[in-house]
This record gives structure tokens, sequence and C-alpha cells, in this order.
């Protein structure tokens, strides 16, 4: 990793950290399973336009989102 991936408070996000996110009119909460960087690694995870984040939210649903709409709920503790 080049350079450390970080939310939209400039807090580094890393692997087992709780991100949240509002997602239409709710909030999508859960811990991140991967972090995808470059297009080799989003072509294997089927994610488009790196960098992402992978987490299952509350729901158990496997999510990507971009670094910047996340807030890393870790940082804050």
């Amino acid at each position: 990793m080049s350079e450390k991936i970080r939310d939209k408070n400039d807090n580094p996000i890393n692997k087992d950290d709780t991100v949240y996110t509002k997602f239409r009119g709710g909030k999508r909460e859960g811990k991140v399973i991967e972090i995808v960087e470059t297009s080799k690694k989003a072509e294997q995870e089927h994610v488009k336009n790196p960098p992402k984040v992978l987490f299952q939210d509350q729901h158990g649903h496997t999510v990507t989102h971009n670094p910047e709409t996340l807030e890393d709920l870790d940082a804050k503790k």
C-alpha cells in the first residue's frame, strides 16, 4: 500500500475497523473485510473504480463504499 486509505474525517481505515455511513435515509455500519486499492484486486472482488472499502453491514450484506463517504467509528474511541 502506497498511502493509507482515509475516511471523511481523515482518519485511517484498517481491516477489522468498524465503519459507518448514512445511506438512503438510513445507515450502514459494519466491520471492514477488505480494502481494495488496485485495479487487479478490484477485478478479483468484482468492484469498480478503486479504492473501495468492503464491509459487512448490520444485516449481513457485503457492501462496498468509497472511503471518503465512511466514518471510522474505531477512530473515535
